[in-house]
């Protein structure tokens, strides 16, 4: 650990006795008396954390922390006050301190604080971060990403635009099959051509098969003239089959034989029609348990899978959740009208928190909502769903991937009650009725983190 730590106590004894506490731990430790002297070493040499007393000659803590948080907005204050100050310690929270601590100081106590602090500013600066690659151009059109998985996708992507091989891709429902069809179509030979896309989950057997390959004059009844399929309309371009997975059985030996002989025969028609096209397919099946039960041809899967791409889910993508989010943020605040340019690191951690069954187009949803229900030009924790407030946990992303933290409930309780009483401007009753518990349970809990509490 070499994280750098700046300490302001006009008590020189503490002030180095908690730098040397603090040193045994690992933290490069500064000490200075006043707020002055502070905001010039901070000058001269930026740290990454400040630790304050609230009580200072000339500038107190309160304004100290107000500057810092103008002037180095990365920077986390932690302020520490007398024991059971709870007005103290919302007013510290007001000025923009991170967190407080109640003297005594305990070191370990401290560590936990400091240590949630530095995460608070590796996220801080992650969000702001990828708020700028979201602007910058994507590798593929608009699929955004910079995780190893996503990595291993465009590379894979790269190689096969320009063959004239099927692809099947594959992954779960949102991951966004349908983006990379159309971002290899971008970048193939065949890119001046009709891009022409067909859900087989959604259409009728019979109008499928009329959709895919077109009808002459007569071929049924209540048909008007003759009519071109897709696979003849897309000539020159590209064909993407959607939820192939669900193409009715009867239906797949025909578009098994398009593949194999690059010809079809309309509804109706004694000829046969030479096509010109690139078919891609898509699929949220896992199609080897559908040829296991019968329900989808082996050869077809073949035919269609000379390239098979995987989608991850978004869970397992780490912090393009936030990469993501920004660029839906961008989006969805140009269209509404609104001044919404990012989201707070508290609304971060809620987002990487979540599993997203719904993958990349519920993230998108969830987004489009947040900005427009945003009060400020940032999306925080309060305007996000329910189901993202409600977590019981919070889950924050640490240096490595993949690593995670889990805080206590006790901890996340703490910091809500807080929360809640800044919110009222300290009214403990009024806190009370907002967090649905009783007056008293409210005082008990205070007093056991350290609060005196006074009734009435």
């Amino acid at each position: 650990m070499t994280d750098q730590l700046l300490i302001i106590d006009d008590d020189a004894a503490l002030g180095q006795a908690i730098a040397q506490g603090l040193g045994a731990k690992g933290y490069v430790c500064r000490h200075q008396a006043t707020a002055t002297q502070a905001l010039e070493t901070m000058a001269a040499q930026p740290c990454d954390l400040l630790l304050t007393d609230l009580r200072l000659e000339g500038t107190d803590g309160l304004e100290l922390c107000a500057r810092v948080t103008e002037a180095y907005p990365d920077v986390p204050v932690i302020v520490m006050t007398a024991f059971g100050n709870l007005d103290a310690a919302i007013t510290a929270i007001r000025a923009g301190a991170y967190d407080f601590i109640s003297k005594p100081v305990d070191l370990e106590v401290l560590d936990i604080a400091l240590k949630r602090a530095l995460r608070h500013r590796a996220l801080h600066s992650e969000v702001r971060r990828l708020r700028e690659a979201a602007g910058a151009h994507a590798p593929f059109e608009q699929l955004l990403g910079e995780s190893a998985p996503m990595e291993k996708i465009f590379d894979l992507m790269d190689r096969v635009a320009r063959a004239e091989v099927p692809v099947l891709i594959t992954g779960g429902t949102g991951t966004g099959k349908e983006l990379v069809a159309q971002a290899i179509h971008a970048r193939s030979n065949r890119c001046d051509g009709p891009f022409l896309a067909l859900n087989c989950a959604a259409v009728p057997e019979t109008l499928l098969e009329d959709e895919l390959f077109g009808h002459l004059h007569g071929a049924y009844t209540g048909s008007r003239g003759p009519r071109q399929g897709l696979l003849q309309s897309a000539r020159g371009g590209t064909v993407f089959l959607d939820e192939i997975g669900d193409m009715p059985l009867g239906l797949q030996p025909k578009l098994l034989r398009v593949l194999q002989e690059r010809r079809f025969r309309p509804v109706g028609s004694d000829s046969e029609v030479e096509i010109d096209v690139r078919v891609l397919a898509a699929t949220h099946h896992q199609l080897e348990d559908e040829i296991a039960d019968g329900r989808f041809r082996q050869d077809l899967y073949y035919r269609l899978a000379v390239v098979q791409i995987e989608l991850p889910l978004l869970r397992e993508r780490g912090n393009d959740v936030l990469l993501l989010a920004q660029h839906f943020i961008a989006s969805a605040a140009a269209r509404a009208g609104k001044e919404v340019r990012g989201m707070s690191s508290a609304a971060a951690q809620q987002l990487l928190a979540y599993e997203w069954p719904g993958n990349v187009r519920e993230l998108q949803n969830c987004v489009e909502r947040a900005v427009v229900l945003a009060r400020y030009d940032q999306i925080t924790p309060e305007d996000l769903p329910d189901k993202l407030q409600a977590l019981r946990s919070t889950l924050v992303r640490r240096g490595e991937p993949g690593e995670l933290e889990l805080l206590s409930l006790e901890e996340i309780e703490r910091r809500h009650i807080l929360a809640v009483l800044d919110h009222v401007n300290g009214k403990r009753v009024k806190a009370a009725e907002l967090l649905g518990i009783d007056r008293k349970t409210l005082y008990r809990k205070l007093e056991r983190w350290g609060f005196e509490v006074e009734e009435g």
